[in-house]
């Protein structure tokens, strides 16, 4: 739980945040006392709604938890694209107003138009969000791939955030869908979970029913961490996944090999040195007639340390490409790459975009993805 004084700050700024929109917006926009009455009272139930929300999806005993999560963090996901296009509009009607351009007019027409276009892309994201991620092609060449390996697929899920608002259905979709595509590997590649074990265990065990000819894989994500990571790095063993902890394993075909390795979370050392992230480890003793070499890790800034050691290609996740604007803009301030296939040095980058979601149930220009990854020669 955090300290009093965090959650009070944190309680201060929602609420001059929701009267900065209610001020901005509530009076240029022309409506009658009733519905500026109305509106401000919204504004109240979200500022209340978001902290309730995030914690009601820790409250095992409140029997309408999941529903309150569902209300705070909804609100959450309209706050924040209110909050910005509010600040947008201020910006933009500060620009024309230097040019006397700012007609009282645009004004109020702006004041309406914003709350219904903040409404209008949350529904949307919601959308996004809630529908089965859609299948990624991606064709990554490998430099001397024996035909052994050509095509070899390796289908990626990440950042799934089973917890408060994602439960077993939501999960179950995805596995089949995985399923169908008949990978000859599968790879989980971090934050699949926001919460304990004993409160998500029904929920997760649809992972059981994932088969891939070489298995599925599973690397640990900064969320893991928050959510016990040694108790789910046991439950995903006791449902048939390989956990790989800075280790690799070796897949043939035809006589050629092929590494799959993976490492824990780029982060993992602040909850357990054990568990600090080491590509080089993760690497060791694998034999020189190895043709392909693959990281598994969460975080794309992994990628320095794993083309050092002699990856040919690192799976990762943990942006969600953003999410929703304007996170996305935020990404390259603490990641090397948002989305997408990139290059480092000898080194290919898958970043995947999320299968889930976390937080608001949100997606907006950041579309959720089921990634089959074939190799190719190069």
């Amino acid at each position: 739980m955090p300290p009093r004084r965090v959650i009070v700050t944190v309680l201060g700024l929602l609420v001059l945040l929701h009267f900065y929109i209610g001020w901005r917006l509530i009076p240029a926009s022309g409506v009658p006392l009733a519905g500026a009455v109305g509106a401000g009272l919204l504004l109240a139930l979200s500022t209340v709604l978001m902290p309730a929300g995030l914690i009601a999806s820790r409250a095992r005993r409140f029997k309408r938890a999941d529903q309150l999560a569902w209300a705070g963090l909804l609100a959450m996901g309209l706050f924040s694209s209110l909050f910005v296009l509010t600040l947008l509009r201020d910006l933009a009607l500060g620009m024309l107003s230097l040019f006397d351009a700012a007609t009282p007019a645009l004004v109020q027409g702006s004041a309406i138009g914003v709350p219904l276009l903040a409404v209008g892309v949350t529904l949307i994201g919601l959308v996004n969000a809630r529908r089965v991620a859609r299948v990624v092609e991606v064709t990554v060449p490998i430099k001397d791939l024996p035909a052994a390996l050509q095509g070899y697929s390796i289908v990626q899920i990440s950042d799934v955030h089973v917890g408060p608002t994602i439960k077993r259905g939501y999960l179950n979709a995805i596995v089949t869908k995985v399923n169908a595509l008949q990978p000859d590997a599968i790879a989980i590649t971090g934050d699949l979970v926001d919460g304990s074990v004993r409160r998500l265990q029904l929920h997760t065990e649809p992972l059981a029913r994932l088969v891939a000819r070489d298995g599925a894989f599973f690397v640990t994500g900064n969320h893991e961490y928050y959510s016990g990571a040694r108790e789910w790095i046991a439950e995903m063993r006791r449902l048939g996944v390989k956990v790989l902890m800075n280790e690799h394993v070796l897949c043939e075909r035809g006589g050629e090999s092929l590494m799959i390795a993976g490492v824990t979370d780029f982060t993992a050392h602040l909850f357990d040195e054990s568990h600090r992230s080491d590509p080089q480890r993760a690497a060791a003793g694998a034999p020189d007639t190895v043709r392909a070499r693959i990281l598994l890790a969460h975080q794309p800034r992994t990628a320095p340390a794993a083309a050092a050691a002699g990856f040919d290609l690192q799976l990762s996740g943990h942006t969600h490409g953003g999410q929703f604007f304007p996170w996305n803009l935020f990404v390259p301030l603490q990641q090397p790459f948002t989305a997408g296939l990139n290059r480092l040095a000898q080194l290919w980058v898958y970043t995947s975009r999320g299968t889930g979601y976390w937080g608001p149930p949100k997606r907006f220009g950041a579309p959720s993805e089921i990634t089959r990854v074939r190799l190719v020669a190069a």
